[in-house]
């Protein structure tokens, strides 16, 4: 059977689908063993909304970053890619289970950024090609004729072929 490069990619996502609960659900069953299910699931409550609490003020703060920076007419690539790191955490954070929690705590902590900016900025480096476009066509250029439109009145316009 050939397999192609979206195929390994399909089996990919079905095993992290499959897996990623799974581990999630073996870690609350050890936390709850050790602690009771009121404390595991307490835990991962308030995981959920500390979490939510860190993206909400984090993004705000990255916003008015790219705003800043903007205004000042830098780029802020670093700074987007933050912000692509906090909506990640974000998903995370919705996703209830006590390792994708912290996970996506980890990608709010200021410091942890860095860190995951280059990781990324790596993997991108190494699966993406980025190619530019001046604008012009090669070859010779056109020559622009610059028209314009005259409306004639209605009873003076030839017949429209595409009306019986």
């Amino acid at each position: 059977m050939h397999r192609t490069a979206s195929s390994g990619c399909l089996w990919k996502l079905v095993t992290l689908f499959i897996l990623v609960p799974l581990c999630e659900l073996w870690v609350l069953l050890v936390l709850a063993r050790y602690t009771s299910i009121w404390t595991a699931l307490l835990v991962l409550l308030v995981m959920g909304v500390a979490g939510t609490l860190l993206v909400r003020a984090q993004g705000w703060r990255t916003m008015r970053r790219i705003a800043d920076e903007l205004r000042s007419g830098r780029l802020p690539t670093d700074t987007l890619l933050d912000a692509a790191l906090i909506f990640v955490a974000g998903l995370l954070l919705l996703t209830p289970g006590l390792l994708t929690d912290l996970l996506g705590v980890f990608l709010l902590i200021p410091f942890c950024r860095p860190w995951c900016r280059q990781a990324v900025a790596s993997w991108l480096r190494k699966n993406m090609r980025v190619e530019s476009w001046t604008g012009t066509a090669p070859g010779p250029q056109s020559q622009i004729v610059d028209t314009y439109v005259i409306d004639r009145p209605a009873d003076e316009r030839p017949p429209d072929p595409s009306r019986p």
